[in-house]
This record gives C-alpha cells, structure tokens and sequence, in this order.
C-alpha cells in the first residue's frame, strides 16, 4: 500500500513521502492518526505541485538546518548525573537532558530530533545525533559525569 506522509514518522520517511507500508499499518495506524493519506493519482499530482511550489521555501530551510549544524560542530555538553559507586546511573540519560543542556548553551533544540545510539546507563563520553533537516544531521558529543 503506497502512503503519502504528512508528517515526518520516525524509521519511515519524511513529509510528503510517498512510501510503501503493509496495508494494515497504513489503516489502522497512519491514516487514522492523520499521519498520511493514501497516494492515489490525484494525491500524488497534488503532492507534486506542492513540492514545485514549495522548493525555494524548502532550500532555505534547509540552509537554517545547515547554518544550525555548523554552530553545533563544535560543542561538548556535559551533563551530570547521580551515580552508584561504581558509576552506574541511577536511571539513565535521555534526549531530555541533552536537549536542556543545548538550551543553557544557547541552542533551542527540540528534543524528538535527539536520538542516542544506545541507552547511556554509565559514566563515560558518548555521542548523541541531532536530525536537523533529512538531508542534515549532526553528532554532538557529551560526557556524563558523577554528581558528587
């Protein structure tokens, strides 16, 4: 079943995609949260003129993205947290705290577009990518420290 999205779906596509999915996750999950449509002739037409429209506006866009990407190359969060002994955290470290740590830097940066490659359970240096746009992503290093 091919879906035009009509927001970006994480492990899927981006905005005005059009991209295959299994019939039942196209009605039971997409449609219904208003996440896509289904691409019938007419939509994709649509979608194309849209796109047409749309491409200056979508350049700039993408420009920010870029700009924004080459102000975070340099920066290095750290990020503190309560530890056991042997430096396993109590919890763990998310995009959440990543994210508040950006904006005490000056970066006002959502959190859904953080994504950590494993879940950060202990003292150490890691790195975290930030999606800016589709076609611009930046990795930000952090090191979590002990509180204490």
């Amino acid at each position: 079943m091919e879906i035009i999205l009509k927001e970006d779906v994480a492990n899927l596509g981006y905005k005005d995609e059009i991209v295959n999915v299994k019939s039942g996750y196209g009605r039971n999950y997409l449609i219904p949260q208003g996440k896509g449509v289904i691409a019938s002739e007419s939509a994709k037409k649509v979608i194309a003129e849209n796109l047409k429209q749309r491409a200056h506006k979508l350049e700039k866009i993408r420009q920010e993205a870029i700009d924004l990407a080459s102000k975070l190359e340099g920066v290095t969060l750290t990020i503190g947290a309560k530890t056991s002994s042997t430096g396993t955290i109590f919890g763990s470290v998310t995009n959440i705290q990543i994210a508040e740590e950006l904006v005490k830097k000056g970066f006002e940066i959502d959190r859904k577009i953080i994504y950590l490659k494993e879940p950060v359970k202990e003292v150490g240096s890691y790195s975290a990518q930030v999606r800016l746009n589709k076609e611009v992503s930046v990795e930000i290093p952090f090191d979590v420290v002990s509180e204490k």
